[in-house]
């Protein structure tokens, strides 16, 4: 079975999007990062993929049958099912998940098979499976630029400290990624 791997690109200083909810300034060439090799290898071997209804909802969700890089089946994480599906093909297909982030994994699990689950965007959505203990892999790319504010990722995870394993590093002139295995997670005293 795959591994489910939280996949995020942030500031130097560790925010996901700035003050206002924006993100462009993490993303400054798009192609470029689709070319990356993190971003090459992370396409080969997922599934299926979790992400939040905010993730979900910052372009126009008919967009990803036939642009969005990861075509296979996305889980959205959501309080409520949106009065308009958007389009699927083949491959892409949306499930509305409104019964935690726990259910959202093990239909994810289900639908890649032997392939990895990419959890993507959005704080909220990256901190409860780390909180949930569901996390065997953290992704992080790294933009050299310092927003100030914004949303991070590491805070709100309780009360347990996790340990990582550097598992690799690939610095290209944008930005540099790196790979953990979440390798134990301890109650802080």
């Amino acid at each position: 079975m795959g591994k489910v791997i939280v996949g995020t690109t942030m500031s130097l200083d560790g925010f996901m999007n700035d003050r206002n909810g924006g993100v462009s300034r993490l993303y400054p060439d798009l192609e470029a990062l689709r070319k990356t090799e993190l971003l090459q290898e992370s396409i080969r071997t997922t599934g299926a993929v979790v992400m939040g209804r905010r993730a979900y909802a910052m372009g126009d969700p008919d967009w990803y049958a036939d642009h969005y890089e990861f075509q296979v089946p996305i889980f959205v994480l959501t309080h409520a099912v949106p009065e308009h599906l958007p389009k699927k093909n083949d491959k892409l297909t949306f499930t509305f998940v409104t019964d935690g982030i726990e259910h959202a994994i093990a239909q994810a699990k289900a639908a890649a098979g032997d392939k990895n689950v990419m959890v993507i965007g959005g704080a909220n959505t990256a901190q409860q499976c780390i909180r949930a203990g569901l996390v065997d892999e953290i992704q992080i790319g790294i933009i050299p630029v310092l927003l100030g504010e914004g949303l991070r990722l590491f805070e709100h995870l309780g009360s347990e400290q996790i340990e990582l394993e550097r598992m690799k590093i690939i610095e290209s002139p944008m930005r540099t990624d790196m790979r953990f295995r979440v390798v134990k997670k301890r109650r802080i005293l």
